[in-house]
């Protein structure tokens, strides 16, 4: 169990290392010179865009550059946001409860109704309801986010206004994003949820159990929802980057704060600091939440923790 701890946390370091690289080199491909963009008006005097490189650091080369600011970046200090005039950090503080929020929302709406349409469907399988629920689930999976969420703010926020229209953080504002957010990830749990499920019941255990009389209920509680977990619990770990990801989108439609309107704002600004600090910090968020779910393999199946 040790050794397969220590191999996990070392891929994560390494891919933390990877990333940075990437974003950090990705982001001066961008065209475009920052310092131009954030002097406006006064880009046509050199002087002061020189100065600028050279306080921005633009100036030196780019392994120098590199290593400035991840050097920053372990010390806890993403850098100085000239476009916000702040600090990366707490612009990041600011931002990141808010998409936090949006992100357990949309999870804890995408397991508990993927779930149940999963399972609905699996103990229907090849009747009526699974068809219905399989349909729902396809649906789901069809409608992109951008245009379901413009969909809502229409349909709840202006013709029938029941919820916030923009900018919401409160409950009534968390709604609409939350359910933009999951729709998608909804469909796709309850395709896998279901496939988990009928291969469960396919296990000889379960069919034993069943042959000595066992209710269906129990039969499910104890043999068939155990042996459903492990698959699902791998899609939580991957669907919750995912959702990280698509905040981007959400927030951005309904002009919401978080990291992810963040991100965007600040690739139209070019605030290089800003990108690599949200990307990074999204990568981070990615890979420790598979780290998480690695480790609770072994709980769940003891055979990982052997390898």
């Amino acid at each position: 169990m040790t050794t397969y701890f220590l191999r996990r946390l070392a891929s994560i370091v390494g891919l933390a290392f990877g990333i940075s690289v990437l974003v950090f080199l990705i982001i001066r491909l961008i065209p475009g010179d920052p310092a131009l963009a954030l002097l406006g008006t006064n880009a046509g005097d050199p002087s002061l865009v020189a100065r600028l490189h050279q306080q921005l650091g633009l100036d030196e080369p780019i392994p120098v550059q590199y290593m400035h600011w991840i050097s920053n970046v372990l010390g806890g200090d993403f850098g100085y946001s000239y476009g916000n005039q702040q600090s990366v950090t707490s612009l990041l503080a600011a931002n990141f409860p808010a998409t936090i929020q949006l992100t357990i929302a949309g999870l804890a709406l995408s397991l508990f109704f993927g779930s149940i349409i999963g399972v609905v469907a699996a103990l229907r399988r090849n009747r009526a309801p699974d068809t219905v629920a399989m349909g729902i689930a396809l649906t789901c999976m069809s409608i992109p986010s951008f245009w379901l969420g413009l969909l809502l703010i229409l349909l709840f926020a202006v013709q029938l206004p029941i919820f916030d229209v923009v900018g919401g953080t409160s409950l009534k504002g968390l709604v609409l994003p939350a359910v933009t957010l999951a729709l998608g990830s909804i469909g796709f749990n309850a395709r896998f949820v279901r496939s988990s499920v009928i291969n469960a019941q396919q296990q000889n255990h379960v069919i034993t159990a069943q042959a000595k009389g066992i209710t269906a209920v129990q039969v499910f509680r104890r043999h068939v929802l155990r042996n459903a977990l492990l698959p699902i619990l791998t899609i939580v770990g991957l669907q919750i980057g995912q959702l990280i990801s698509g905040v981007v989108i959400v927030e951005t439609v309904f002009s919401r704060p978080g990291i992810g309107r963040l991100l965007v704002q600040a690739i139209l600004s070019k605030d290089y600091l800003t990108v690599q600090a949200v990307v990074l910090i999204i990568a981070v968020l990615y890979a420790l939440t598979n780290f998480v779910v690695d480790l609770l393999y072994p709980v769940l199946d003891p055979r990982v923790g052997n390898r």
